[in-house]
């Protein structure tokens, strides 16, 4: 009979924020997280290692060794049940390690595997439990997204003044925000595989898009423009509806203003990510052009907060679709 426990919920959510490890050197697989515990003490762990493999459970039983049988594991995904050449399927390595429980956060949409390897665990006698984890789902939101609407989860970010400018009216933009936030930025670029911003932008300021943090610098994701006109130094798409082209699960859009109205107005943001600086600039850029809004009611009920911090006296909030 399954049981739910009180800590099933916090040990996926554990599992969920040990899988940013693998985010993005994991794709094109999701990014996985894996606990194994034994009497309330973990004994495996395990993240999806760069280009897919091993994956999370793999690597978790790997560490966790004779301590996995009859112990209880935690995953954000569905264990896979298909054959691979890379390796043979976790749900084989679970029923062989014979752990007692197995706490899965999300289903895998993948058609090879959706619901076959909970069926499986069953099926060998594992008792093997679905919850409908928001971490475990947060945590593959790219994944979940590429899935579901074949194309990469988008994050807009914008850093503008408490007026809401992005620059001064003659442009001068360096900096809005801090260097805290500066920094804050840079991490998060880093959990993307591509980044993005307009054609005026690129022309304009020549932007380096990298990721400038120690022992990060290899996670600069690649560098796309939109626009219809011949660049060089990146890939490019013309509108914004051909992201779905971008290989990649996370796409990380940083503007200028009329690219970030287009991606709102085409309703492809999934994630609303805003620095603020406590400065007032008034007559400058604005951070967003026209979003051709018909009426103010469809404004309300898009977005709901899911984060704020402080970043010196930079504020970041942080807004996800709802859908």
């Amino acid at each position: 009979m399954t049981i739910k426990t009180p800590s099933d919920a916090r040990w996926l959510a554990a599992a969920a924020r040990l899988a940013l490890r693998g985010r993005p050197a994991s794709s094109p697989n999701p990014a996985v997280g894996c606990l194994i515990l034994r009497n309330d003490r973990v004994v495996g762990r395990g993240w999806t290692q760069p280009g897919g493999r091993p994956h999370a459970e793999a690597m978790a039983l790997e560490m966790a060794g004779d301590a996995a049988t009859g112990a209880d594991v935690y995953a954000t995904l569905e264990p896979c049940a298909h054959q691979s050449p890379r390796g043979p399927a976790c749900t084989d390595r679970l029923i062989e390690a014979r752990p007692a429980r197995v706490v899965i956060g999300q289903v895998d949409p993948d058609p090879r595997t959706a619901e076959q390897g909970i069926e499986r665990l069953r099926a060998a006698g594992i008792d093997a439990v679905l919850l409908d984890c928001p971490h475990s789902a947060a945590s593959l939101a790219g994944y979940l997204t590429r899935a579901a609407l074949g194309r990469p989860h988008v994050t807009l970010k914008l850093a503008m003044s408490l007026d809401g400018c992005i620059a001064m009216a003659d442009g001068a933009s360096q900096w809005i925000t801090g260097e805290a936030a500066r920094a804050h930025v840079h991490s998060r670029r880093a959990l993307a595989e591509a980044i993005l911003v307009g054609g005026g932008t690129w022309r304009a300021d020549s932007p380096r898009l990298d990721v400038r943090l120690p022992g990060l610098q290899d996670r600069s994701p690649a560098r796309w423009v939109l626009t219809s006109q011949p660049i060089e130094g990146a890939q490019t798409i013309a509108a914004p509806a051909d992201i779905a082209a971008i290989p990649a699960q996370y796409l990380y859009v940083e503007g200028g203003a009329k690219t970030a109205a287009s991606f709102l107005e085409t309703d492809l943001v999934d994630r609303l990510e805003i620095y603020r600086a406590p400065i007032l600039i008034g007559d400058g850029l604005r951070a967003l052009g026209g979003l051709n809004l018909a009426e103010l009611a469809h404004a309300h009920g898009r977005w709901q907060p899911v984060e704020t911090r402080q970043f010196g006296a930079d504020t970041f909030e942080a807004f996800a679709r709802i859908r």
